[in-house]
């Protein structure tokens, strides 16, 4: 009886099989992440600390391109709710997916070609399609009929407007006002300019949402109730006149 070929076949049985054997795919592709970003912070000076950085910059770069932008109030056009200095946190994606501004909201948009250089931040006064009218019998600001009531965010002491103005805001853009009105230069300062002082869809960043800075300051932006009760536009509306008055320096900010 051949003792040792039989213990080799007795042994060779006990093994486990190919299918059988112990897989562990999840700790293989685990210990390469791992080597592979050891060899990341290795290669880069600072190690695993100038890593961390960079990613966090990556992710504020992403952040600020796609979803939040701080921009900070470099005039008074928008007292005395925004400030000089102030920051303000801006919502990119406001008016994705379909949605529009509407009337109440501040907005900071792109002026280059329309009321000059830069960014600007000013509150939505009419969309496509609104009639606004200033200022009737009583001294008040008009859109689609409604007299509508700035008191709450108007600066002390302002009328709302000292250039009289009557327009039918143009489908696909907005017209805009600065809360300061003795100190903004805005729609209706272009009015005679190509393009006629409205700012196209396309032309607008974001909505402002938040004042972030200086704390004490901080707040949420909502929307006034001023223009809850303005009715909607009515398609084919004309203007009764067209007068904007002398056109006056800009604020720069605007």
């Amino acid at each position: 009886m051949d003792t040792e070929a039989q213990h080799t076949e007795r042994d060779r049985s006990s093994l486990p099989s190919d299918s059988e054997q112990p897989s562990d795919p999840e700790g293989t592709e685990e210990r390469s992440r791992s080597a592979f970003a050891g060899r990341i912070t290795d290669w880069v000076p600072g190690g695993r600390i100038t890593v961390t950085l960079l990613v966090l910059m990556l992710f504020l770069l992403l952040l600020s391109t796609f979803v939040l932008q701080p921009f900070q109030i470099p005039s008074g056009s928008m007292e005395s709710g925004l400030r000089i200095g102030d920051r303000v946190l801006v919502n990119k994606v406001a008016y994705r997916f379909d949605r529009r501004p509407q009337r109440g909201d501040i907005v900071v948009f792109d002026g280059t070609g329309l009321f000059g250089h830069g960014d600007y931040i000013k509150r939505v006064v009419g969309v496509g399609g609104d009639h606004v009218v200033c200022c009737d019998e009583e001294g008040r600001l008009r859109v689609n009929g409604q007299p509508v009531d700035e008191s709450a965010f108007l600066y002390p002491g302002d009328r709302p407007s000292t250039v009289p103005f009557d327009v039918v805001v143009p489908d696909g853009t907005l017209f805009v006002l600065g809360d300061h009105r003795a100190d903004s230069s805005d729609s209706r300062d272009h009015l005679g300019s190509p393009g006629g002082g409205m700012i196209p869809l396309d032309k607008v960043i974001g909505r402002a949402d938040w004042i972030v800075w200086p704390f004490g300051h901080a707040t949420h932006l909502d929307r006034p109730d001023a223009y809850a009760r303005v009715p909607g536009a009515e398609t084919g509306t004309e203007p009764a006149h067209a007068g904007a008055g002398a056109a006056r320096a800009g604020d720069g900010d605007g």
